[in-house]
């Protein structure tokens, strides 16, 4: 079996599992989206440009909290119709707004991640370092549920600084699972040298900033590496032979491929 771990919403949902068939995928994590780039009528720069402008919006913090939740649970509404219409193929990680007090954190976690079934909580993509530190609650609140990691975007806009203030959270809730969403990005030796040292980080290897950086993961952490493509930023057939052609040995590539996330996730 061989399991994405990290695509997002893509609409319509057949074009989604068909890509996941082109690549042998059987199963999919998925992830709420704000920019459909899948409707994008061309890959130019407006095209895309013209789907990212939501991203843009939220990222710069010019929508009030009302409004971002709002947003938020209807991206939640549209992950869940995927997962209905497949739920054979699908799992789902939902998402959590920054800014809310321990207790407002928790009951969204309770209601909209627990009480959805959810696998995990993310992806989140901090704008800034104060962000980042606003993930404290997020780890409190995972403090009461077992096998419920947390997914980071830790690629641009995040800097190396961001990094380490997330790899302080991890230290200071060591039985947090997280997952660093794109290994590091350019500071993608620091992340592998992290998750050496700790037990519960984990690495996504989609959107790799080179082959490099996953053949070393592959060597150095083989039972933290998690096969993703990020999709549809990603295609899943090109991670997948990015993984196989890299790896050191055929048990690492399954580790890689399926096992690890299946550990993880209980599934």
């Amino acid at each position: 079996m061989i399991i994405d771990s990290h695509q997002h919403v893509m609409l319509p949902t057949s074009m989604q599992i068909q890509k996941m068939d082109d690549a042998g995928v059987d199963k999919a994590i998925l992830f709420t989206t704000t920019p459909h780039v899948e409707r994008a009528e061309t890959a130019t720069l407006d095209a895309i440009g013209a789907e990212m402008q939501v991203l843009y919006q939220l990222l710069s913090g010019n929508y009030p909290p009302e409004m971002r939740m709002a947003k938020m649970k209807n991206t939640i509404l549209e992950l869940n119709q995927a997962i209905q219409g497949a739920p054979d193929r699908f799992y789902g990680f939902g998402p959590a707004p920054l800014g809310l007090s321990d207790q407002s954190t928790a009951e969204w976690v309770e209601e909209h991640i627990a009480g959805n079934g959810f696998k995990g909580i993310g992806e989140f993509t901090p704008g800034s370092e104060t962000q980042i530190e606003q993930l404290e609650p997020i780890f409190k609140a995972l403090k009461d549920y077992r096998n419920l990691p947390i997914w980071v975007h830790t690629f641009n806009p995040v800097i190396l600084g961001g990094i380490k203030i997330l790899m302080e959270l991890c230290r200071k809730y060591p039985a947090v699972p997280v997952i660093f969403g794109h290994m590091g990005g350019s500071n993608w030796m620091d992340v592998i040298a992290f998750a050496k040292e700790h037990g519960q980080a984990y690495l996504d290897l989609s959107a790799a900033f080179t082959p490099l950086s996953v053949k070393t993961a592959l060597t150095e952490v083989p039972g933290k590496c998690l096969f993703g493509s990020d999709a549809p930023f990603g295609e899943p057939q090109l991670c997948r032979q990015l993984i196989e052609f890299v790896s050191p040995a055929h048990s690492v590539t399954e580790m890689a491929l399926s096992g690890n996330i299946k550990m993880l996730l209980q599934i």
